[in-house]
């Protein structure tokens, strides 16, 4: 499975036919239980109305396709409220044998150019203190730490830190 290189991984948008492996790929990130905030992707169903919704808005999301199966995932929601609507939040995810490999930075640049181009001009993101490979991608990409929510998450008796990141343009 991974080190392939950057020709074999193709960064697209998503599409309705990506939903499944999207599910499984959103699924095994998150049973990881260190990257995401929750602990198992949801229902199929919600993903796919997610999915769907995120289409029809042409909301920036894309998937890093091996083949036909997604191996990675990065998105910016737009906030809704008046006041607001320059700002997206910034969630992302890449398979465990897929990291590493500059995935999640070609998946995060093609995201934010979309987002840009809609007028987006502030990214925000949370991520774990804990992990640091994602912090420092984030601060190469131009994101700055704006804050620290201490001892965020307990999970398995262990409590990590929740670092505030964003990118201003």
């Amino acid at each position: 499975m991974g080190n392939k290189t950057e020709a074999d991984i193709q960064i697209e948008p998503i599409r309705v036919e990506h939903i499944e492996s999207f599910h499984r790929c959103l699924d095994a990130v998150a049973r990881e239980r260190k990257y995401l905030a929750f602990l198992e992707a949801p229902p199929l169903e919600s993903t796919a109305a997610f999915i769907r919704e995120n289409i029809a808005r042409d909301i920036p999301q894309f998937v890093a396709l091996h083949g036909n199966e997604v191996i990675g995932f990065c998105d910016i929601r737009p906030k809704a409220l008046e006041g607001f609507k320059h700002t997206g939040t910034l969630g992302m995810g890449v398979l465990k044998n897929y990291r590493r490999q500059g995935i999640g930075e070609r998946l995060i640049v093609e995201t934010i150019a979309k987002a840009k181009g809609q007028g987006l001009d502030r990214i925000e993101l949370e991520v774990f203190a804990s992990n640091l490979p994602a912090i420092q991608l984030y601060e190469k990409l131009g994101f700055e730490v704006e804050g620290l929510k201490k001892n965020a998450r307990k999970l398995d008796g262990v409590t990590d830190d929740l670092v505030v990141m964003a990118l201003l343009y």
